[in-house]
């Protein structure tokens, strides 16, 4: 017998590349699939799907970028490694720098079980509402948080961060004010962060801003005025005198305040904001160098249809009981486009939930206690500081503002301490506390101002020191007083209500999310844990520079991995949605046309079919949207480009297309429609939502593209997180690379800062860095074929079944396919939606519904799934067609058939009468294989007309919602 060949030591490394883990069909299997859509080879699939007008220089090269310079991918273990390396060049410091971002501890409950919980973090939007009750559950306490806290109406399901929250507020007051005015009027005592992205927005929308004293806003003839309470230094101010004279100029009072604070002080609802705003981070969200953290917006009931962002309510499912769901979706962007109340896409929902949950935990008096606690140590600290000579402001809750000394020389003492404080100026520091404090934090504060503080001075001051908080403002009202904020507050009773909340909905640990457009991939479980470490954790955006090496070095590392991915020459990492991204990229290009002179460029260019925050993004730049055509086969009318191009040549600011297309094809006139655009004038911004189609295939930046925004919740694996956290970071070319935010106006031309921080959600952005080299440039190119297969397998085998609606070259799709379901409905009455629904009885999420085209279901696997998943949801796909079919056939009802009915509650199935024509079996077993593992859906089909009738936004006890829901 011949001897047997023996692996190389190469192979045998290979064999534990995280390549093979990541791809879900193993090469057996894809050669199965290449063989059902007609070709012997990834390589041949490429080239019959990719324009060779794309292709060229489009391989990765592994000399360009340090994460790409791999002979293959590294293992897990390796990654894992170096990027705990890179960690340790942070220098974790004792931040007490505040300014919005404040020490705080998670709840180890909260951290195993939510943040590192694959259950909470790869869920997906709530856009299906009966497979996201659990997630909206823990969002609507969140919002009755809020509202409480801020003594507001209503508050939505979170915002990207403090200062772009202050920036919706204004465009908010400027759509509902009764004033006329352009000017919005902010206080000069706001978060410098917040006044700097408050004024970015402001220059793109034209509305002039003006800064200066609160007490200056009574006599400001404005639409709008934003104050910081406790303001940015740690006073305490009393507004309420103010809020008349604004109101009655027909303005409206937006206010920035802080969470922990509004247990001890008088909501600011009530004493006359219109609208509130801030960040939930010290509720249990880690500094993480700046994000993610949810902002949060509150108002009064009468803006609730223009307050931007999600919104969770409350209406009835098929059988009469309370669900949850997203209402008002018609002020979204998808809906409104660019007449839309913002364009955001993106909430922070897995910081909502962890902030929603440490309110639950620790209930309304263990929430007070923690802020009792901070500002008695404040109170104390600064009493002895003033015993020693020093000066502190009064009235505040947690910051002292210290001054009257030689700033430098205490920074330069605080930093030989390890302590970080705030720097103000060269007279002033600001100390803000947290909930993290120790008596030997207090020592150690003092100790730097030349003062002792042992345990025992501690406790005679506490025993001398009345509090700091102004009498006139403190709160009276209760908050938090829903059962489920006075219920869980054991471990046992939180550990058990999170499985609970988790065990209702459909995530990516369940099973396939094969949203077309989303792009719902595995999210490793060696990308995510570098996110908890505290290199990564425990930095304050704020920190000095010679701390935050670790992460200089991650970005600079991430940027160049992305320049080498996409073609481009430079990338900002502030954007903290795909929307802010694309936002930042139009901005970029409207401040590059007006360094040439040319500010009068304004027109932008959009398909019919573009991602509804194009136009949305556009609006908000100032720009006017002017939409062009697609042709039957749902690609770029090429000539109505070229007429518009011309007609508005002098005028042309830029094109905004999707590419692959959204209608999930390679259009082969990419090229030819930058030349056009750039020959009037025009830049190209290249949507990045479909990236996972193109990474190793094409680059954007080679073909003509000027500027794209990149997901990295979609292509580069962050997750999704339930709706939120996403990272869209801008590339651009060269020529624009002067011109993107980077954490600071200068005068080179950059943009304004477009979010809270620096580099935006940076915590985060190991995930991506982990992906990239872990999957070297083979395994990004493989990724991408595969993506590609698995749509080409899909659409293939659903063929005899649905019609695919749109294909390319040579009857093939790019990374997702369209069903046409509008002949079905036409014969049956059976809709896409009802499609949607029934496939929740086989344990699956809809695929992305009537989108870009009504009555259809566009279906977009990702590589991540294996050849068993894919299969799993066609037998389903086919049986529904199957069931279809029997309606044509008269064998089932019309009305009354599994589909109409879907999806089918527990409750229903094992009720002890069965009404239906159909048996009780086929609803909740139409495959054998579901015997084995079955989810069952927590509710019926939700009503969404009555729950847009009926607002309910807060936590409603059962009983009383049926009493208010028979009344309306």
């Amino acid at each position: 017998m011949p001897a047997m060949s023996k692996p190389s030591l190469r192979e045998l490394e290979h064999h534990d590349a995280f390549v093979e883990r990541h791809i879900g069909p193993n090469d057996a299997e894809v050669a199965h699939m290449l063989r059902e859509v007609g070709h012997d080879s990834l390589e041949a699939m490429t080239e019959a799907i990719v324009p060779a007008s794309i292709q060229p220089s489009a391989r990765l090269d592994p000399a360009s970028s340090p994460g790409l310079a791999l002979p293959g991918s590294l293992t897990e273990v390796e990654a894992l490694a170096k990027i705990r390396a890179i960690a340790q060049k942070n220098d974790v410091f004792r931040s007490f720098i505040g300014q919005g971002y404040y020490g705080t501890h998670t709840p180890n409950v909260i951290l195993r079980n939510i943040l590192e919980n694959p259950a909470w973090y790869t869920a997906y939007t709530p856009y299906q509402a009966e497979i996201s009750q659990g997630r909206m559950e823990a969002l609507i306490n969140f919002q009755q948080m809020c509202a409480d806290l801020t003594g507001m109406d209503i508050a939505n399901a979170s915002l990207l961060d403090e200062a772009t929250a202050a920036a919706e507020a204004m465009t908010l007051a400027k759509r509902s004010a009764r004033s006329k005015s352009n000017l919005f009027y902010v206080a000069d005592d706001v978060h410098p962060q917040t006044l700097e992205v408050v004024r970015t927005r402001a220059d793109g929308l034209g509305i002039e801003l003006q800064v200066g004293p609160a007490a200056g806003a009574a006599d400001a003839d404005s639409f709008g005025v934003l104050l910081q309470y406790p303001n940015t230094f740690g006073r305490i101010e009393d507004h309420a005198t103010l809020a008349e004279a604004v109101h009655a100029r027909g303005a409206l009072l937006a206010v920035a305040s802080d969470l922990l604070a509004l247990t001890l002080l008088k909501a600011p609802g009530e004493w006359g904001a219109d609208i509130v705003v801030g960040n939930s981070q010290r509720f249990g969200v880690p500094f993480g160098f700046g994000g993610p953290h949810a902002g949060f917006m509150a108002c009064r009931d009468a803006f609730k249809r223009s307050m931007p962002g999600r919104l969770i309510g409350v209406s009835v499912d098929a059988g009469g009981m309370p669900a949850y769901r997203l209402t008002l979706q018609t002020r979204e962007q998808h809906i409104r486009r660019e007449k839309a109340t913002s364009n955001i896409c993106t909430a922070q929902v897995l910081l909502a939930v962890m902030a929603s949950m440490y309110a639950v935990y620790h209930g309304p008096d263990g929430l007070a206690r923690i802020g009792r606690r901070v500002h008695r140590q404040a109170a104390i600290l600064a009493e002895a500081l003033r015993r020693a000579g020093v000066q502190v402001g009064g009235d505040f809750f947690d910051t002292l503002h210290v001054t009257g000394v030689d700033a430098e020389q205490i920074h330069t003492y605080a930093s030989h301490q390890r302590i970080n404080l705030r720097k103000i100026d060269a007279t002033s520091v600001g100390i803000s506390l947290d909930e993290t404090v120790t008596r030997a934090d207090l020592a150690a504060l003092a100790k730097i101002f030349g003062t002792s503080l042992d345990g025992g001075a501690i406790d005679a001051l506490d025993a001398e020191v009345a509090d700091a908080l102004p009498q006139a403002l403190l709160r009276e009202s209760k908050f938090l007083q829903h059962p489920v904020f006075n219920t869980h507050h054991s471990e046992h009773e939180l550990l058990r209500y999170l499985r609970a909340l988790a065990d209702k909905d459909l995530a990516m640990d369940r099973t396939m999310i094969p949203l077309g457009s989303c792009t719902m991939k595995l999210n490793a479980t060696a990308e995510m844990i570098p996110i908890t470490w505290p290199e990564f954790a425990n930095i304050h955006p704020l920190a000095p520079a010679a701390q935050t090496r670790g992460y200089q070095e991650l970005v600079a590392s991430l940027e160049a991995m992305l320049v080498e991915i996409t073609g481009y020459d430079a990338v900002s990492f502030q954007p903290n949605s795909g929307a802010q991204g694309e936002y930042a990229g139009l901005l970029a290009i409207r401040a590059w046309h007006a360094s040439r002179g040319e500010s009068h460029r304004d027109i932008c260019l959009i398909p019919e079919s573009a991602h509804g925050t194009n136009p949305a993004s556009a609006q908000m730049c100032g720009m006017k949207v002017v939409v062009t055509k697609c042709d039957a086969n749902g690609n770029i009318d090429v000539e109505d480009i070229r007429a518009k191009a011309a007609k508005h040549s002098a005028n042309l600011a830029a094109i905004m297309m999707t590419y692959p297309s959204t209608h999930g094809v390679f259009e082969e006139d990419v090229v030819e429609i930058c030349e056009i655009v750039h020959q009037h004038g025009g830049q190209v911004y290249t949507d990045g939502a479909n990236m996972n189609a193109l990474v190793g295939l094409a680059k954007p930046g080679k073909w003509g593209s000027d500027v794209s925004h990149l997901n990295l919740h979609k292509t580069f694996c962050i997750p999704h997180g339930g709706g939120g956290p996403g990272v869209g970071p801008c590339a651009v070319k060269s020529h624009l690379a002067p011109f993107l935010p980077r954490g600071h106006k200068d005068a080179s031309g950059a943009v304004g800062m477009v979010s809270a921080a620096t580099h935006g959600s940076a915590s985060i952005l190991p995930i991506s860095w982990m992906y990239i080299a872990m999957m070297g440039a083979p395994g990004l190119r493989k990724a991408t074929q595969v993506a590609l297969l698995n749509a080409n397998y899909i659409s293939r085998r659903l063929a005899p079944h649905y019609r695919t609606l749109y294909t390319g070259r040579n009857g093939l799709v790019a990374h997702e396919c369209i069903l046409d379901l509008r002949p079905l409905e036409k014969a049956t009455g059976v809709t896409a939606e009802d499609v949607a629904k029934r496939l929740i009885d086989f344990g699956f999420h809809a695929p992305t519904l009537s989108f870009p085209v009504a009555g259809t279901l566009m279906v977009e696997p990702t590589e991540s799934e294996s050849l068993h998943e894919l299969d799993r949801f066609i037998d389903a796909m086919i049986q529904i067609r199957d069931e279809i079919r029997a309606i044509e056939e008269g064998k089932l009802d019309r009305e009354d058939n599994p589909l109409k009915n879907a999806p089918h509650t527990a409750d229903a199935v094992a009720a002890s009468e069965w009404t239906h024509a159909y048996p009780r079996e086929l609803a909740a077993f139409p495959l054998p294989s579901l015997r084995q593992q079955k989810y069952w859906p927590p509710v019926a089909r939700v009503d969404n007309v009555h729950g847009d009738k009926n607002v309910f936004c807060a936590c409603i006890p059962v009983d009383a919602f049926k009493e208010e829901a028979a009344e309306a």
